[in-house]
This record gives C-alpha cells, sequence and structure tokens, in this order.
C-alpha cells in the first residue's frame, strides 16, 4: 500500500499504487492529495474518489470525483446538450427539488466536516460553499459533480436523474488500456 501526500505527513487515506497509476491514467493527471476508490465498475476499475477537503493546509472542496473516462464523456455530452441549464432552473421553479438537493448539499458538507475533524484541522468555509465548491450552494457548476456525489452515497437528485440519460459504464473494460497509457 502506498499513500499519497498532502495531508502534511498524515496518512489518513491509504491507496495501493496500483489504483493510484489506474485513477491517474483515467484523469489524464495526478489527483491532489489523498484519496480513496469509493465506488468501482462492473470490471473493477475505479469510478468514483473521495478526496481530503484540505490539500496541504489548503481547502480543496471538490470532495467527490468522476473518474471513469466513458462516464465522464457522457456526463460531458449532456452538459454540452443543455442540461446544465436545465437543472438550474429546476433548482430554481421546483420547491421540492431544491429542498432534496440542499440535502445533498448538507450531506456533502457532513462528509467534509468529518473528514477535517479527523485531520484535525479548521475549515470554516465548508459552510459558506456548496457541493465541489461552488460559492452559490444553489449554483450547478457542473455535472460531474453531482454524479460523482450521488455515486458516492450523497443523496444528489441531480446526480440521480442524470444517470437516467447515460449509459453507467462501458462495454470494452476501456480502462484495461491503463498500461498502454491509450485513453
Amino acid at each position: 500500500m502506498t499513500s499519497l501526500e498532502g495531508t502534511g505527513g498524515r496518512e489518513l487515506v491509504r491507496t495501493s499504487s496500483n489504483k493510484i497509476a489506474i485513477v491517474t491514467w483515467q484523469l489524464g493527471r495526478r489527483p491532489r492529495g489523498n484519496f480513496k476508490v469509493l465506488r468501482s465498475c462492473r470490471f473493477g476499475y475505479p469510478l468514483v474518489i473521495e478526496t481530503l477537503p484540505i490539500v496541504d493546509g489548503k481547502p480543496f472542496p471538490t470532495l467527490h470525483w468522476l473518474t471513469c473516462p466513458h462516464l465522464r464523456e457522457e456526463v460531458s455530452r449532456l452538459e454540452s446538450e443543455g442540461h446544465i441549464k436545465r437543472y438550474q432552473e429546476l433548482l430554481e421553479l421546483s420547491q421540492d427539488f431544491r429542498r432534496l438537493f440542499l440535502r445533498a448539499v448538507e450531506a456533502d458538507r457532513e462528509r467534509k466536516r468529518e473528514l477535517v475533524k479527523r485531520l484535525k484541522e479548521e475549515a470554516p468555509w465548508i459552510e459558506r460553499l456548496g457541493i465541489g465548491g461552488v460559492k452559490n450552494p444553489l449554483s450547478v457548476k457542473c455535472l460531474h459533480l453531482h454524479v460523482a456525489s450521488y455515486l458516492a452515497g450523497i443523496p444528489n437528485p441531480i446526480g440521480e436523474d442524470v444517470l437516467r440519460f447515460v449509459k453507467m459504464e462501458c462495454q470494452n473494460e476501456r480502462c484495461s488500456l491503463v498500461n498502454g497509457r491509450t485513453r
């Protein structure tokens, strides 16, 4: 097991070097700070990771990351078709949807509080920000954040709804190419 850097020497999350290599390949870069794989696809490759909310003593507000290249492309397609605007309008128009979404924001904050407590740090910024670190908690920055949040176990209505419009997994075990470095 190998730990990533980023918590001032405190090892809260241990990730195998193989998982680090796969996630680095999936994202096209090494993730910042420590992370752990929260969910994998049917082929056993990382789908969603959770990072620590403080890296090198600084806020790192995006807690959950969608790593699967296939699912990231599917969600990007929806974004290019205008779905961000659709969800933003839904939050503005539907009191019920907004209430459910604010529960997701609070669940995200609660998870960050738990992790910050384990780090023995303080992070008052958590209370001001929404999912992914957006300044307005009712703002939809990108759909990837919400899908990752939902797949990580946060009851996020945007992430849940987005999954109705995408193929959840690739059919060709795409991440098996990690050693060949072709994405």
